[in-house]
């Protein structure tokens, strides 16, 4: 009976570990297929994503990358890396990104609205860049974002409202395009500076209620 006992107990370990095997190559393989579909969106003529090998386990040891104790992607790290391309709508799988850090290239396109899927994301840095369209609604739900720095792209139309909900914002700056519509004054807009808004023609001062519709200049 105690052999017997001792080989379950064997067989339950041996399942337990190949299971947690298992999770964390689903896990990292999806992740590495993200982060390849963004990589295969981009130029690079530095060759800064050469690592990005989608044949490895987890893509936790390509460079500019960076994972947590269970090889979860908490970091992709590319600001000036002279890259061009667009972005893609499977960066929203990275579901434990943190820091999303792509400042000072030349992206172009829009930036999709599955980021809004990143709710551990402390940081979304996209400035000094070429993106267009809108900042998308759904980025209201990352409750956890901290810095919010858009500036300096070719951004249209108004400043989410779904924005202010966000209580941990800090740091928003979206001068530098082209948005419309009045700047939010409630929640964590109180005390953004007015020069974090500057250089948009068409975006009026602080909104003010009864007086300046959300979406003044946008038509």
């Amino acid at each position: 009976m105690a052999a017997s006992g001792t080989t379950t107990l064997r067989f339950s370990v041996c399942v337990s570990i190949t299971l947690a095997l298992v999770v964390r190559l689903v896990f990292g393989n999806s992740e590495g297929d993200a982060l390849y579909t963004l990589r295969r969106s981009l130029l690079d003529p530095d060759n800064v994503l050469q690592s990005w090998d989608p044949t490895l386990v987890n893509p936790c040891t390509w460079f500019h990358i960076t994972c947590n104790q269970d090889n979860r992607v908490t970091r992709v790290d590319l600001g000036n890396s002279n890259l061009s391309g667009h972005l893609v709508l499977e960066i929203g799988k990275l579901e434990h990104l943190q820091y999303l850090e792509l400042y000072k290239n030349n992206i172009q396109g829009t930036i999709p609205s599955e980021l809004g899927n990143l709710k551990s994301l402390i940081s979304l840095d996209l400035y000094n860049n070429n993106i267009s369209g809108i900042i998308p609604p759904s980025l209201g739900k990352l409750k956890s974002l901290v810095f919010l720095r858009l500036n300096d792209n070719r951004l249209t139309g108004p400043i989410p409202k779904e924005l202010v909900g966000i209580s941990s914002l800090k740091v928003v700056d979206v001068s530098n395009n082209n948005l419309c519509g009045t700047i939010p004054t409630s929640g964590p807009f109180e005390h953004i500076p007015l020069s974090n808004f500057e250089n948009n023609p068409r975006l009026e001062g602080p909104e003010l209620l009864g007086l300046a519709s959300y979406d003044t200049n946008c038509s």
